[in-house]
This record gives C-alpha cells, sequence and structure tokens, in this order.
C-alpha cells in the first residue's frame, strides 16, 4: 500500500522554504495566507453587491454580475444599437 504523495508544486513549495531563513518563512506564508484572505473578501465583496442590485430591482448590467466574465459583456455605448424595426445594423 502506497501513501498518496504531496503533488510537485508543493513539494517545490516545502523545498524552497526549508533553505529559507525562519523570518523569511514566516513572511512568504504570511502573505500566502493575505492573498487567499484577500481574494475571499474580494469575491464575497462582488458577490454581495449582485445580491443587493438584484434586491433593489437595478438592471443587471449596472452591477458588476457575479461569476461573469468581463471586456465584451459590458460593452455600454458601444453596443450595437438596433433600428425601430427591431434589427441591428
Amino acid at each position: 500500500m502506497g501513501v498518496p504523495q504531496a503533488s510537485g508544486k508543493s513539494e517545490i513549495f516545502e523545498v524552497v522554504l526549508r533553505f529559507m531563513p525562519d523570518w523569511v518563512q514566516f513572511t512568504v506564508l504570511g502573505l500566502v495566507l493575505l492573498a487567499v484572505l484577500v481574494s475571499w473578501g474580494v469575491k464575497l465583496k462582488r458577490k454581495l453587491a449582485y445580491r443587493r442590485a438584484v434586491r433593489e430591482g437595478r438592471p443587471m448590467h449596472a452591477a458588476a454580475q457575479y461569476g461573469q466574465g468581463r471586456g465584451a459583456d459590458y460593452l455600454g455605448s458601444y453596443a450595437p444599437q438596433t433600428r425601430q424595426d427591431g434589427t441591428t445594423p
């Protein structure tokens, strides 16, 4: 029976940390933890903004839509204009 091994990335990370002084190890681990917490905070903020927009009845394009991409999804004034007959030029 083999014991499942850690992924290659985690092994490399551990080897690199092992050769660093303690204060550098703690700093690197703290920065990684901070990055994870910040990413969670940004996701939570976007999700709350989306829910708030839905609850207030604002149009969906006015708020950042949770889980949606960027770029062509938000054309704004650059979106194709529709004619009165319902077609686009």
